[in-house]
This record gives C-alpha cells, sequence and structure tokens, in this order.
C-alpha cells in the first residue's frame, strides 16, 4: 500500500484567483518572429525518480503569486500590491501582508504550509519507496532539509516528518534548526564546517548542472542558515556562515556573470532602441535563456510548458503591455516596487535598468502603448516610480514594475527563466556579513561586496559601509529573489515603518501557523502573539 506522509491536519485550502483586472485590449497581433526558448532538460540527476521531489522546488510558491514569495516580498519593504478600486483588493489579503496585520487565517499562510509539506511529503516517499542510489539518497535529503529551511523561516514551529516518524510532535525552533542543520552537515559526510573540512566522500557530486542539488548547493543553503542562525536559536554561527561561503568562493567552481557573460536578449524588440540585443552580466543571470549560468549554484528549471510555476509577467505588468511584448495573455497588474527603495539604486548603477521597468511604454514597432482606461488625457502607458496611495484607488501605471526576470517575445502565462536558490553574489553577501559581524566592523565587508559593486558598474565603498547601507546593498543585489523579510528581520528592520506600513510587534517576525493547520487532531499550538 503506498504510505502518504502529509499531516492529517492539512486540507486544501481555496485558491484566490486574481479577478480580471481591466478590459479587454484591442489590437492585432501582426509581427512573425522566431523567438528561441528553453526546453527542459532531465538529463541531470535530478531526472527519474527524484522529479517529483525536485518538483517540490516549483510547486512550494517559489515564484508566482499566492504563496511563499508574496509572504517574503509583500510583506516587505520592495515590493506591494495596492488596491485599484475593486482589482486587488481581494477582502485586503495583499494589504494585511504590507501592513503585517495578517492573522492564522490568511489565504497565503494555509497555501504556503500545505506546499511546503506536500513538497516534504514527495520527499519522504521517495526515500521510502524509490530504492534510490547513494547519490540520490543525499539529494533528497538536502532537498527536505531545504523545504524544512522554508517552514523554519517562516513557522519556526513545525512537526519534523520523516519517513520514519509521520506524525511527530510539533518541534522547538532551535529543534527544527538543529535537524535542518544535520542533515545537510550528513548529506556533506563532514561533522562540521571547518576551514580544512573534506568533502570528497559526500555522496553528492561537483556537478555543474545547477538543477541538480550538489555538494555546494548544500553548502550555499547550510551557510544561509548560519547567517540567521541567531534569529533561528539565539546563538550567532556567523564563523560557520563565512567558512562555508569561503568554501564555495574558493573552490573556482562558480564565476560571477560579469562583462562578457551574454545570452540573446529574447525581450529584444528592434522598434524600440532602448533594447539591447544581448543581455550582459546581471541582466544574463536572470534572463528567459539563463540556464547554464556560471553564476548559479542551485536553481529551479522552470519552463514555459514543462516546468510551469513562475508568473512574473503576469504579476507585475499592467494588461496594456501585452502588446509590449506580444503577450499570449494579459497580465494582471499587480505587483510593484516601493518608491523608496527604488530611489535607493543610483542611476549608474546597472541592476537598476535590469531590475525595473519604469517610463512611458511600447510595443514592438516602437509605437506607443496605449491605456484607455485613463482619463487624464495621457493615453500612453507610463510607468511611475511614485505610487500615489496603497487603496483604495492607486493609479494603474503606478509604481517601478519589478522585471529582472526579463521577458521574452511570445512568452506564455508560465516563464522560461531559472531561479536561482543559491548563486555566487549572494555567497559573496553571505562572507561579507558574516566576517562584518564576526569583527564589529563593517567594513571588512567592503572587499566582497566591491565584488559586486564593481559588476554593478558603481563607485567601491572605502570604509564608508554600515551596517545599513550593507543591508540598502544586499537589497540591491537580492531584488525580487524571495529573501527580503528575512534579512530585515535579521538586521532588525521587519518590524519598523515604511510607506503605508506603521511599526508593527516584534512577534510578527514568525508568522502565524494557520488556522486550517491547526484544527483537529493536528498537535499543534499557535505562535506567540497570534
Amino acid at each position: 500500500m503506498k504510505k502518504v506522509y502529509l499531516l492529517s491536519l492539512m486540507i486544501a485550502l481555496i485558491h484566490y484567483a486574481c479577478t480580471d483586472l481591466e478590459e479587454d485590449l484591442v489590437g492585432a497581433l501582426t509581427e512573425e518572429l522566431s523567438v528561441e526558448g528553453n526546453g527542459i532538460n532531465y538529463d541531470c540527476a535530478c531526472g527519474g525518480p527524484l522529479i517529483r521531489a525536485y518538483s517540490g522546488l516549483r510547486n512550494s510558491g517559489t515564484a508566482y503569486h499566492g504563496g511563499y514569495f508574496s509572504l517574503q516580498e509583500l510583506t516587505s519593504d520592495e515590493m506591494v500590491v495596492c488596491a485599484k478600486g475593486s482589482d486587488w483588493y481581494d477582502g485586503g489579503i495583499q494589504i494585511a501582508l504590507h501592513q503585517h496585520t495578517y492573522t492564522p487565517d490568511h489565504p497565503f499562510l494555509g497555501t504556503t504550509f500545505r506546499q511546503l509539506y506536500e513538497a516534504i511529503s514527495e520527499a519522504n516517499q521517495a526515500l521510502d519507496q524509490a530504492h534510490l542510489e547513494p547519490h540520490e539518497v543525499a539529494q533528497v535529503r538536502g532537498l527536505r532539509a531545504f523545504y524544512y529551511w522554508r517552514l523554519l523561516d517562516l513557522f519556526g514551529r513545525v512537526k519534523i516528518v520523516t519517513e520514519y516518524d509521520p506524525n511527530p510532535p510539533q518541534a522547538t525552533r532551535e529543534e527544527v534548526f538543529n535537524f535542518v542543520e544535520q542533515e545537510l552537515l550528513a548529506i556533506l559526510e563532514i561533522p562540521e564546517v571547518s576551514a580544512d573540512m573534506d568533502l570528497s566522500s559526500s555522496s553528492l557530486s561537483e556537478s555543474s548542472d545547477a538543477y541538480e542539488l550538489n555538494r555546494y548547493g548544500a553548502l550555499g543553503i547550510l551557510a544561509r542558515l548560519y547567517l540567521n542562525a541567531e534569529v533561528y536559536t539565539g546563538t550567532p554561527r556567523y564563523e560557520a556562515a563565512s567558512t562555508a561561503a569561503s568554501h564555495i568562493i574558493d573552490s573556482g567552481h562558480y564565476q560571477l556573470c560579469g562583462q562578457g557573460c551574454a545570452v540573446s536578449n529574447l525581450g529584444y524588440r528592434p522598434g524600440v532602441p532602448s533594447d539591447p540585443e544581448q543581455l550582459e552580466g546581471y541582466g544574463a543571470v536572470f534572463a528567459p535563456n539563463n540556464d547554464g549560468n556560471p553564476e548559479h549554484i542551485f536553481s529551479i528549471n522552470y519552463d514555459e510548458y514543462l516546468g510551469p510555476g513562475m508568473n512574473f509577467s503576469q504579476m507585475v505588468l499592467h494588461p496594456a503591455s501585452q502588446l509590449s511584448w506580444h503577450l499570449q495573455e494579459q497580465p494582471w497588474n499587480g505587483y510593484v516596487t516601493l518608491e523608496e527603495f527604488y530611489n535607493s539604486y543610483e542611476d549608474a548603477d546597472l541592476r537598476k535598468k535590469a531590475s525595473f521597468l519604469t517610463g512611458p511604454q511600447f510595443d514592438f514597432s516602437g509605437s506607443a502603448v496605449i491605456d484607455y482606461s485613463v482619463n487624464d488625457g495621457e493615453l500612453q502607458l507610463s510607468y511611475t516610480p511614485s505610487i500615489n496611495e496603497l487603496q483604495p484607488d492607486a493609479a494603474r501605471g503606478a509604481g517601478a514594475r519589478p522585471v529582472k526576470f526579463s521577458f521574452k517575445l511570445y512568452g506564455g502565462r508560465e516563464m522560461d527563466n531559472d531561479f536561482p536558490l543559491v548563486r555566487l553574489g549572494e555567497v559573496y553577501l553571505i562572507r561579507a556579513e558574516a566576517r562584518a559581524r564576526l569583527s564589529g566592523n563593517w567594513a571588512d565587508a567592503e572587499p566582497d561586496v566591491n565584488i559586486l559593486r564593481a559588476r554593478a558598474g558603481v563607485e567601491p565603498y572605502s570604509s564608508t559601509l554600515t551596517a545599513d547601507e550593507f543591508l540598502a546593498e544586499r537589497g540591491r543585489e537580492m531584488f525580487q529573489e524571495a529573501i527580503r523579510r528575512t534579512d530585515l528581520i535579521r538586521f532588525g528592520k521587519y518590524t519598523e515603518a515604511w510607506w503605508e506600513k506603521p511599526a508593527s510587534e516584534p512577534y510578527r517576525e514568525l508568522f502565524p501557523i494557520p488556522r486550517s493547520a491547526i484544527g483537529g487532531d493536528a498537535g499543534l499550538t499557535q505562535n506567540p502573539g497570534y
């Protein structure tokens, strides 16, 4: 009989679909183009009996609305979804995330909790039933540890469900931390992270295929775990975080994608002079054809047809922008960037151009994209960094649009861009921060940070870096990668006030356990404050 290791407490939650946000656009697509695309690759070790365990990376809300991405971004100072009349109000659920008034009944919390345990269940079933080889067992245990890291970060006190114990008691946050740490150390086959550690005995490979969890990917997850250890357990582990990051950097296995690291711009519009024919450096790291990027250590293989789950083009663009890239469906006009965050970039910062869409909008031929919903006489759609209000009637063109994961011509609802879960740019930041926290001197972070600033085309820091400036710089590098909430908590900034958000209570740093999970015989108790 097939065993299923889902908690009995889990129930399916209602999916909150977006409403039709704008009127239908009138227009005809007349250009016939041949557009390069990606095909999903199952030649890596993540195929075969591991496919379902790996699919949890896509199916647990990493890059679409209503799950993990929304919880990490909409509660932060990076992004917001404003109410535009009846569009995107949805009972106030996006506003509750922005203003930190979420409750145990919030649907995104229930969805994310359920999706992560479903991913854990797939991993447990593979371990129990698939007769895996040692290197496959190591990968699945690593995936499961990653899913538990997300639960640890979001909810803290959860049940550690394994193939050995399908219904354990609720663990403390420190116990979940210890489980994640020990699982990762076990698959690396080392007792601890140290400067002289030898990973050669690990069943994990050194494969350069970022779709496969290899030694460096597991070590990168461990480095992030140690960077946040003081938040999770009260005990700092910055030395271990720095050592793990250094091992990855010093291996020479990965390189930053800088000058000369380029891909064809699949969204290139010949009639728009500002469109480059190639995406180079930072922009290439997140492009629709970013598979094989030398900076990617561990990535999710999204594919328009075979690996769905990334919907950024739908989430961020105005419906009229369908004509800009001849998209197959009208976008939803939801997620935008907070003006203060957008303005934290220098104009010369190459990451700013790669990450945001602002100003008047044009179609493939260079003609103005028209927004027939406006009533101020300015018909051309224009995205403004300023946002007039959170609710009830935010302007439909308000807010710089997050476009770091860039679009391709004729793209569908599902995007092809791979999502890096661990990349070399973040590893430099982990080492930089860990070194600064160990010494108490933020100037010690400057060498690693300046490597990233050089790629971005901005001046280096010279004994001028502070904790606040480091957080801002980390935000500029890691924008739209679903990590900002975690960073704000570590720097003690998450509960501070920002645009249309008052200061919030310290207990908000942990989300509530979803009410749907606590009911019945679940054996779960609520987090303090809720």
